[in-house]
């Protein structure tokens, strides 16, 4: 079942005009859970970083110990031929895919064969400019290094997410604020986010307990340019309770104000206004 709409597929070696099986039952990612994947964005005829995206799945699928059988930039000239098949107004999601088919040590280790590869293309419709969400607390928090693999943008992580989100979702919010295994703020369920005090902008210290996301880099790289201080530090509940603005930012949306973390209420702040303008006028102007 998709997430969108208007599905297109490639796999071995074709574009489907269709949403098409992708795995076998006897395949290990089936079984072992070796998926990895990215996600990126197309509107308006612009496909932001989409290389920086294309290269990521790809050391994604390393880190999970598959051997992948595609470069970056061979990924990046097969979706562009994908998008191809869609109107230029068409807002559409970007999934490179790659998953374990053979199994190696005890059916547990991946083999060392070239792993299977798919792009996922899906008419999905971006955030609003005036959509907004709320976040609350949850008891789950993100794993460390040692116990899963953060390196990479893994099918097998997302339960955990899924049931900070269900817990969210059960408390009447819609998203969570998770913490690391050290009670810091590491990011959202679905995305990293950044709060804004004073004027001065804030967002979690990289620790290896999530993806420094490509889109939040964006984001602080255009903010610094534009005048802003962009500091990453160690934060935590408190501080997001002390905040003046909230905002995540993801691949799906790219900027979503946050106008409650719990008890404390945001304004639809100018800092999350103006990150969303200037990322989209950095990607008409690097096209």
């Amino acid at each position: 079942m998709a997430n969108g709409t208007n599905v297109k597929t490639y796999v071995d070696g074709a574009w489907h005009d269709d949403d098409v099986p992708v795995m076998r039952a006897g395949d290990h990612a089936t079984f072992q859970g070796t998926t990895v994947f990215d996600g990126a964005r197309y509107v308006n005829g612009l496909a932001p970083d989409l290389r920086r995206h294309c290269d990521r799945v790809v050391r994604s699928a390393k880190a999970l110990g598959l051997h992948p059988g595609k470069t970056g930039e061979e990924i990046h000239d097969i979706v562009w031929e994908g998008l191809k098949r869609y109107p230029k107004d068409t807002p559409v999601y970007i999934r490179p895919n790659f998953f374990g088919i053979d199994g190696g040590a005890y059916g547990i280790v991946p083999a060392e064969s070239e792993a299977g590869f798919f792009v996922c293309l899906e008419e999905v419709p971006i955030g609003a400019p005036d959509a907004v969400s709320t976040l609350s607390t949850t008891r789950f928090h993100r794993p460390i290094l040692n116990t899963a693999v953060l390196d990479a943008k893994a099918g097998c992580l997302y339960p955990n997410n899924a049931r900070m989100l269900m817990e969210a979702r059960s408390k009447g919010f819609d998203n969570a604020l998770v913490c690391d295994a050290m009670g810091n703020v590491a990011e959202t369920a679905t995305a990293n986010v950044f709060m804004v005090r004073d004027g001065e902008v804030f967002t979690p210290i990289p620790n290896g307990t999530f993806l420094n996301g490509i889109t939040r880099q964006r984001h602080m790289k255009n903010l610094r340019a534009d005048g802003y201080t962009v500091t990453e530090t160690v934060l935590t509940f408190d501080d997001f309770r002390a905040a003046d603005e909230v905002f995540m930012s993801g691949n799906l949306n790219k900027v979503t104000p946050v106008v409650a973390f719990e008890d404390t209420h945001y304004q639809h702040g100018p800092i999350a206004r103006r990150a969303r303008e200037l990322y989209w006028d950095w990607a008409a102007s690097a096209a």
